[in-house]
């Protein structure tokens, strides 16, 4: 069965910044790494917007979210404080997504940076833009050394269909004439007009109290 990923990305620039990590440290991530299924759950913070924070949850497959321990804790059943501050924190994005590339691999825990790349394509351009990213790609930025997961995922009712996950030593590692060298190729440039819907996140790893 594949593996899944929940990643939810917030904008908190409303919130008291104190009160919104200590619900995510206190109550929010810890309650779900109490539900059998989660995996490694992290958190980061936007390297351009130090008020965009994103939680990163590995799932044993997209199985989990549908179980009654997670509905015990989501959904109609968040406590009175997830849903105090779902309504100061502005949601950019929320991913339930299949992992499509590479299989079952598990990201590394405890790396240096994250880069989330999520979009939706020009249905015309579909075939030809799942063929990019899975043949050249996700490859390419594979192989970029720093560069330690590098993964697809697909939401099929979210707002974004498409998700790519790339765990890297150092969020420096995008910013290297390496990886845009593997990112800037011809196909690429060819394809990227019929991105829709891009949400790129570059971020480093959120240490409490740093």
């Amino acid at each position: 069965m594949a593996k899944g990923i929940l990643l939810v990305a917030f904008d908190y620039s409303k919130a008291q910044a104190d009160e919104f990590h200590d619900w995510y440290d206190l109550e929010h991530i810890p309650e779900r790494r109490r539900v059998p299924g989660f995996g490694t759950c992290e958190r980061w913070i936007s390297v351009a917007n130090p008020k965009h924070a994103v939680a990163s949850y590995e799932l044993d497959s997209l199985d989990v979210l549908r179980s009654a321990p997670y509905r015990a804790i989501a959904y109609e059943n968040l406590s009175v404080w997830s849903k105090r501050m779902g309504k100061i924190a502005q949601r950019l994005m929320r991913h339930d997504g299949e992992q499509i590339l590479p299989g079952d691999l598990v990201a590394p825990a405890g790396t240096g940076g994250l880069l989330v790349n999520a979009m939706n394509v020009d249905p015309a351009h579909e075939q030809e833009f799942n063929e990019w990213y899975d043949n050249e790609h996700i490859p390419g930025l594979a192989a970029v050394p720093g560069t330690l997961c590098a993964r697809r995922f697909r939401d099929t009712k979210g707002t974004h269909r498409y998700l790519a996950l790339y765990h890297l030593e150092s969020p420096d590692l995008p910013l290297t004439a390496a990886w845009k060298k593997a990112a800037g190729t011809p196909w690429t440039e060819r394809l990227r007009p019929h991105f829709r819907d891009h949400l790129r996140i570059l971020t480093k790893r959120y240490v409490r109290g740093g």
